[in-house]
């Protein structure tokens, strides 16, 4: 079709790309350390956010942070083994300015480097064009007075200039990559065909991608069926999972038996199986890097199809 982005060819012969990113909500060393072993043992490397710091008050969701030393201990071997460490906010709880720039510096002291990749954490009121500043024209309208009926007022200030929690030209400068809209759709090309881009709208992130609902086991589950798997390879797509590992895959002393099912078989496909932040620089560097200047057909698709989803069936 005129104008659209040619599919890329993956590398070493591959088909498909597929990686996850996994938000680190209830994530501890006991349930979610066996995932990433599994994960290994199969030759898949992804990504996970962690929180560098511990909360001042009561966790919002609960998690185990850097400043845990069982947990700092593993997550430094999880990126010796070749998983990539991203961000999910400073700490599990809104955080002022000076607090997320704690959390970045302790972040490189811990990790080596800054985090190339960040998703905002639930409730954060510091998430950076979060809420109605995701969307443009009439879904950002839309949305709002959605939101408005079910929550109130929608509180998210990470890009508001001079406000306490303040933090957009530190994400600029710090951070490659973050994480936009979520879709029901295993191709998450399919649905973001400009990922990674850069939208001058929100000047304060470098490069936006999507990502594909697997929120809960369950849902993962039904993302990375054998259908979807043979649509994946049929199309040569690419996929980014978006899930919580510490949300029900490690029960009672096992991994769930269907996701263990169905992600032997999709490691014995012909996938490229890498982290979320090589997996974006690839599609950057073989597409272009995408702007998102005048012609914004693509991304008001992206918006209303979001926007759809989520009046429908509530998701990220």
């Amino acid at each position: 079709m005129p104008g659209e982005i040619a599919k890329p060819a993956w590398p070493q012969g591959k088909r498909f790309a597929f990686t996850i990113v996994d938000d680190t909500d209830k994530s501890t060393v006991q349930n979610v350390g066996p995932v990433y072993d599994f994960l290994s043992e199969l030759g898949l490397r992804t990504t996970k956010t962690i929180w560098p710091i511990a909360p001042l008050g009561p966790p919002r969701i609960g998690g185990q942070s850097l400043e845990d030393p069982d947990y700092r201990l593993w997550v430094l071997g999880l990126k010796d083994r070749g998983f990539e460490i991203a961000l999910h906010g400073a700490s599990d709880e809104t955080s002022t300015r000076e607090r997320v720039l704690r959390g970045l510096n302790y972040f490189r002291e811990v990790i080596g480097q800054d985090p190339r990749l960040h998703a905002n954490h639930t409730g954060q009121v510091e998430s950076i064009y979060w809420g109605r500043a995701r969307l443009d024209g009439v879904p950002k309208v839309i949305y709002q007075w959605a939101w408005r009926l079910t929550k109130g007022e929608d509180q998210f200030h990470g890009q508001r200039e001079g406000g306490p929690y303040f933090w957009g030209d530190l994400c600029r400068d710090r951070i490659m990559y973050v994480r936009n809209l979520v879709f029901r759709e295993i191709n998450t090309l399919k649905v973001d065909p400009l990922m990674p881009y850069h939208d001058p709208r929100r000047p304060y992130v470098r490069y936006w991608f999507s990502s594909s609902d697997g929120a809960s086991v369950h849902s993962f589950c039904q993302l990375i069926s054998e259908a979807n798997q043979d649509r994946l390879l049929e199309e040569g797509g690419a996929c980014i999972a978006y899930t919580h590992f510490g949300n029900g895959f490690w029960r009672d002393s096992r991994l769930d038996p269907e996701f263990a099912r169905l992600m032997r078989r999709l490691a014995n496909l012909p996938g490229w199986f890498v982290p979320a932040s090589r997996l974006l620089d690839y599609l950057g560097e073989v597409r272009g890097w995408q702007v998102v200047d005048e012609d914004r057909r693509k991304l008001d698709r992206m918006q209303w199809s979001w926007l759809l989803q989520k009046l429908r069936h509530g998701k990220s």
